[in-house]
């Protein structure tokens, strides 16, 4: 969770696909293998979530089976074997053209 919130787009799903959303420009840095919203970007998706993003949580023994379960909803931003959700494949399809146009742009520092 901490790094969904404080991290940056290179280790988050999350964050790579509500940047994506948001229209956030993804970029390569440092030695170009890892893609983030550079420094404003990030920095505006921070702010995005904390205005816009809820966490919950429940303790639970075996969280493994509560995880199939919620996995198994209908969950639009969810990659993760959701490819029945209708939002799928544009999602999938948006996530790769930020990453292709990465790929084109020069190294951020």
């Amino acid at each position: 969770m901490r790094y969904h919130y404080r991290g940056n787009a290179a280790g988050s799903t999350l964050r790579l696909t509500l940047g994506c959303l948001l229209g956030l420009e993804l970029r390569r840095v440092g030695s170009g293998k890892r893609m983030t919203f550079g420094k404003a970007g990030e920095t505006a998706l921070n702010q995005w979530m904390a205005d816009n993003a809820l966490v919950c949580w429940i303790e639970q023994s075996e969280p493994w089976d509560l995880e199939s379960q919620l996995i198994s909803l209908d969950l639009p931003l969810n990659l993760d074997q959701n490819r029945h959700n209708a939002f799928h494949s544009r999602l999938k399809e948006l996530r790769a053209q930020a990453r292709q146009r990465a790929r084109e742009l020069p190294i951020s520092s």
